[in-house]
């Protein structure tokens, strides 16, 4: 986190218009993800968990193979993946993953996603993220149930679609909808002049070839009504605005949605009534 102030410090520095040392601090503020400490209790979950490992190839950043660690409970004939959140990590389940282990018929798998965590890395993107995912199933197979917070909701949508999987149960939790305007708000919470906001966008739609208003939930999300997609929001979310999910489930009849209000956009994948009603959807679908 102190790292994610200096950056944010440094851009505010820059009272002037667009330049190429601004717009590399811009990189550093849309991709960077801040790592925080374990608490003891996560680090006695992920002490009981059996460890193991993937790649990823990142094209965008290091130009390396990251190494990615992931975390694996129980053993049952039902796998759940969970996929956190931006700037987040497996173990910050951990109040979930202890409820969801004392079901036998279970195997849980969790990871930390690249430059998340225990991973290797410190700049990451909707792809890497995606990329992880699609590694995971990969050495797992395809899991029962997919469930994903925020940044990690919209990574298993794509995902998933990729490798044309469609799980018994899909949960995503607090979603991302609109990629572009995410980096619009970081960017004027630093106090970024809309000319130099328009050179980034400009340089992220050299960088991969698409603008940043391509990755659009409303646009990417082609799973059919035959799905069983399960969604939970804060209609108070101060970090998604719920007119974004709004027009969103508007598209998706299908979804079903349950409001925690007030539950807040990180601290929902704590609450006790969320995770009660993501016990009762699995065993739904399980029996």
């Amino acid at each position: 986190m102190k790292k994610l102030k200096q950056i944010i410090a440094q851009v505010k520095d820059f009272a002037s218009g667009p330049s190429a040392e601004l717009n590399d601090l811009l990189w550093q503020l849309i991709c960077y993800q801040p790592k925080m400490p374990l608490r003891l209790h996560q680090e006695q979950l992920m002490n009981e968990a059996e460890k193991f490992s993937i790649t990823v190839n990142d094209e965008y950043f290091t130009h390396k193979h990251l190494l990615i660690n992931g975390f694996k409970w129980g053993t049952g004939k039902h796998t759940v993946l969970i996929t956190h959140g931006w700037g987040s990590k497996a173990a910050d389940f951990t109040e979930m993953i202890t409820a969801l282990k004392d079901n036998p018929l279970l195997t849980i798998i969790a990871f930390d996603a690249p430059a998340n965590g225990s991973s290797d890395g410190e700049l990451a993107n909707l792809l890497l993220f995606v990329a992880a995912v699609k590694q995971v199933v990969h050495k797992f197979g395809p899991p029962n149930v997919a469930i994903g917070h925020s940044f990690g909701a919209m990574a298993n949508v794509v995902a998933l679609q990729q490798v044309a999987i469609a799980p018994k149960l899909l949960i995503s939790l607090t979603p991302f909808i609109l990629l572009q305007e995410n980096f619009i708000a970081s960017m004027n919470a630093a106090g970024v002049l809309p000319a130099a906001q328009d050179m980034f966008l400009d340089s992220f739609e050299k960088t991969y070839g698409v603008p940043a208003s391509y990755y659009n939930l409303n646009r990417l999300y082609q799973f059919d009504a035959a799905l069983n997609h399960w969604l939970a929001y804060d209609e108070h979310d101060t970090t998604l605005p719920y007119a974004y999910l709004q027009e969103f489930l508007t598209h998706n009849p299908s979804i079903k949605t349950k409001n925690y209000d007030n539950a807040g956009h990180a601290a929902i994948v704590k609450n006790p009534e969320l995770i009660a009603d993501i016990i009762m959807q699995i065993d739904a679908v399980i029996k």
